[in-house]
């Protein structure tokens, strides 16, 4: 059996921006931690079950590195493929309206250069299968982010906003994610997922 842990980076530390001539991706990317964000980060990291990893894995953005930090005794592996989903837009008013609806709605649904969450789940699912394949009794933590976690987790689970996500048939997450909402996978020898569970901490 292998296991790993899925993380949501800690609370993010958003710019107001004046003179900036970074693309909306980029600025997205840059976030830093709020100071709450890495109060709760370090605490979350001295609580037993999230201590001794001995990989961490991180998306390239500012944020979710800044959490992996808390949680890295050797290093963290910077990895985009785990990044949160790329809106395809140059300002938040060109988003349209209802848009993360109409994508959990068409997992096809793009805008302009932006991602399907199917283009999501298959960067990370590609990514995933490399350390599941090299995981041997290694705790591995990989943090990225709520909306690129959803669509992968979707592979495995029945996602409902109404209803919780369920895993064979079980509800296992009530689907309100919160900054650092730790879930625990568990795969057999052929990579298939067996259990999955959300670990809260009070």
């Amino acid at each position: 059996m292998k296991e790993l842990y899925f993380m949501r980076h800690s609370e993010a530390l958003k710019f107001i921006n004046i003179n900036n001539n970074d693309s909306l991706q980029l600025q997205n990317e840059k976030w830093p931690l709020s100071e709450k964000g890495e109060e709760l980060a370090k605490k979350i990291s001295l609580m037993d079950e999230m201590k001794n990893f001995d990989k961490v894995y991180s998306s390239s953005y500012v944020r979710a590195i800044s959490t992996a930090k808390y949680f890295a005794n050797n290093g963290i592996y910077i990895d985009e493929n785990f990044g949160e989903r790329k809106f395809g837009i140059n300002n938040w008013e060109e988003k349209p309206i209802e848009f993360e609806k109409k994508q959990f709605l068409d997992f096809n649904y793009k805008v302009g250069n932006g991602e399907s969450l199917n283009d999501v789940i298959d960067r990370e699912y590609n990514s995933l299968l490399e350390i599941l394949n090299t995981l041997n009794n290694q705790k591995v933590l990989i943090v990225g982010h709520s909306t690129a976690f959803v669509a992968l987790l979707s592979k495995w689970c029945n996602i409902s906003f109404e209803n919780g996500y369920s895993f064979n048939g079980n509800i296992f997450f009530d689907g309100k994610w919160k900054h650092c909402e730790v879930f625990k996978l568990k795969f057999d020898e052929n990579n298939n997922l067996i259990d999955i569970y959300n670990i809260k901490f009070n």
